[in-house]
């Protein structure tokens, strides 16, 4: 068993000042008395929250996820832990389809075996874009939506693809979304020049999330509403968001929780391989880019994926955006487990995974427990 004295414990609806008790991997009892000769964590009155989950990442740590080796997926995993990620998704990128392939085969091989936060499964954020939206994703590698596309770099890893991000106005999207649909992977919309109907006819056939909402996608107009218009307006949709100050203003993510609400956003890092190190070149999925004054940009100026660890958005939700610590862990964290279906993570409560944060009032990460034990950070 293991305990947590002195904790500010962060639950769904409240804060409580008091105690945790773990047993093995899970939360058995909240704010009860602890029971003598087990190991005791005093938290000092900092404060203790589930785990955050970045659906959302590429890299970090001077790895990429398509270097594809255990050593990459390792190290990510064991910086996610810095910024408070107890879970996450590896997330490719537009790619030649080997090298999707290559990517999805080394998380299917090591995504139990490594040392920091969990992997839950893959996001695949391309190859089915469209090239006006492209962003930091190459053109020459994006493909037809078609069936066939999809398993010459799922092949039979299907069981952990657990979100797919793509352009819904593309020929054979609607196919690809039916096939998709009992499979438990989340479709969501990204890098898209949809209308408004068009991104109306992804949601109503399935899709249930936006990528990096505001973003390359078609913006929210007084006469054309676009795919930001249509992931404001479906309430079962989830809106992923950059909160980084970069990707999208303070004031325009004040909008988008407004008409959202705190319980349908998913706050995501979109973090690439330069997370965590300093200034200088880095490379994206083989891309060159470039960090000056914490942005990234390829050569053209575009920008390109975050170095923002989850502890610093939510240290911006909080500060800049004025949302209440519990909703702000929601978006970190609940959120998440929900939109990809984790039910026994992203919340404290009794019988959950206690896969746990404890971190200050300036948002650093005092320590993290995984399933239960704490890890080195």
């Amino acid at each position: 068993m293991l305990g947590i004295k002195n904790a500010n414990i962060i639950l769904i609806n409240s804060i409580v000042h008091g105690n945790l008790l773990i047993n093995n991997n899970k939360i058995l009892e909240i704010n009860g008395n602890l029971p003598d000769n087990i190991d005791i964590i005093d938290a000092n009155d900092n404060y203790v929250s589930p785990g955050f989950i970045d659906l959302h990442t590429h890299g970090r740590g001077g790895y990429d996820v398509h270097d594809a080796t255990y050593e990459s997926l390792n190290t990510i995993s064991k910086y996610n832990l810095k910024t408070g990620v107890t879970s996450f998704l590896p997330t490719t990128m537009t790619a030649p389809y080997l090298a999707i392939k290559d990517a999805v085969d080394n998380i299917a091989k090591y995504k139990d075996s490594v040392e920091g936060s969990k992997v839950l499964g893959v996001h695949l954020e391309g190859p089915f874009f469209n090239k006006k939206y492209k962003g930091a994703q190459p053109e020459s590698a994006m493909l037809e939506p078609t069936v066939d596309n999809y398993l010459s770099f799922v092949t039979t890893h299907q069981d952990i693809i657990k979100k797919i991000s793509i352009a819904p106005e593309l020929k054979h999207t609607d196919e690809l979304i039916e096939y998709l649909k009992d499979k438990n992977t989340v479709i969501s919309v990204g890098h898209t020049d949809a209308t408004f109907e068009q991104a109306n006819h992804a949601f109503e056939l399935g899709a249930t999330s936006a990528t990096h909402t505001f973003n390359a996608m078609t913006p929210l107009s007084h006469r054309a509403p676009g795919v930001v218009g249509a992931t404001m307006l479906n309430d079962h949709v989830y809106a992923e968001l950059i909160a980084d100050g970069l990707h999208v203003s303070f004031p325009a993510i004040k909008v988008l929780l407004k008409m959202k609400g705190y319980d349908k956003v998913t706050v995501v890092t979109d973090s690439l391989e330069a997370a965590g190190l300093p200034a200088g070149e880095y490379k994206l999925a083989g891309t060159p880019i470039f960090v000056v004054d914490g942005a990234c940009h390829l050569q053209d100026g575009t920008l390109a994926g975050s170095i923002a660890g989850m502890n610093d958005e939510l240290r911006n939700l909080v500060n800049y955006c004025d949302v209440p610590l519990i909703d702000a862990v929601k978006l970190v964290s609940t959120n998440a487990a929900k939109s990809i279906h984790e039910d026994l993570l992203g919340e404290i409560k009794v019988g959950n995974i206690a896969d746990l944060v404890i971190f200050d009032k300036d948002f650093n990460i005092k320590q993290v427990i995984l399933d239960g034990k704490v890890k080195v950070i």
